[in-house]
């Protein structure tokens, strides 16, 4: 019996956002998507869309700092007969604020966030993975991946650890036929979030000073279609206009 396939996404808000557009890009390409998140009022008003356009969408309340939500997560698209041929962590919560006024409360719930819930969204997915062996796991990172800035350097060291295990991961499981992929946003998403936060570096970026939602979704489509002898690892996104 040949399983169906699917794709799983963490971290899905609003409808302009990252996690969104990937569930409507991967759907559009014929997969199942099971999208995840906190918000139960967010996920059905992106699942009502991807259904108006003719996807299969399926929402699972999670939250992806706790294991038991991340265990239920895979388990329901496990159960419901298909393969996970994609999953991506997408959640990315920030909190800025300057060393001598973070707590160890910020800074503990920024690394549960932003890596704890990585290490259990990735352990999941390739249990799910193995058996196939084969499969695309995505973590979604930022410029503060690779270095870190005030006021958000406790941001920084939890992004840098999602790295650190992406490049375990990989090093580990990439013999096993699961591709596992670090992307660096090293850029402003022209969303809902950002357009929200900061609306006024928003409009002084410009439409070509920000990164493209669908763009990105066909980045990470295209990782994922890559041939097994020249696979991908890490690649950082950025607008043409962008320095670095």
């Amino acid at each position: 019996m040949v399983q169906k396939c699917s794709a799983v996404i963490i971290g899905v808000g609003p409808e302009q956002g990252l996690g969104a557009t990937l569930a409507n890009f991967f759907s559009a390409q014929g997969l199942h998507v099971y999208i995840a998140g906190r918000s139960e009022d967010k996920l059905q008003q992106v699942a009502e869309k991807i259904r108006q356009q003719g996807g299969s969408v399926s929402t699972v309340i999670a939250d992806a700092t706790v294991e038991r939500d991340v265990v239920n997560l895979f388990s329901v698209a496990q159960q419901e007969g298909y393969s996970i041929d994609i999953a991506v962590y997408n959640v990315d919560s920030n909190i800025p604020a300057p060393i001598l006024e973070t707590d160890a409360e910020t800074f503990t719930t920024l690394w549960q966030q932003n890596c704890l819930g990585a290490f259990f969204f990735g352990k999941e997915a390739v249990k799910a993975m193995k058996n196939n062996q084969k499969g695309t796991l995505f973590f979604t990172g930022a410029t503060a991946s690779l270095r870190a800035k005030p006021p958000f350097t406790a941001f920084a060291a939890a992004k840098a650890g999602l790295r650190a295990l992406a490049q375990g991961m990989a090093r580990e499981f990439s013999p096993q036929g699961i591709h596992v992929v670090h992307t660096i946003i090293d850029g402003v998403i022209d969303g809902e979030r950002a357009k929200n936060q900061f609306p006024d570096y928003v409009k002084a970026k410009g439409k070509d000073g920000l990164l493209q939602l669908d763009a990105v979704a066909e980045t990470y489509w295209a990782m994922h279609q890559q041939h097994p002898s020249a696979w991908t690892h890490e690649l950082d996104l950025r607008p043409f206009k962008e320095p670095f």
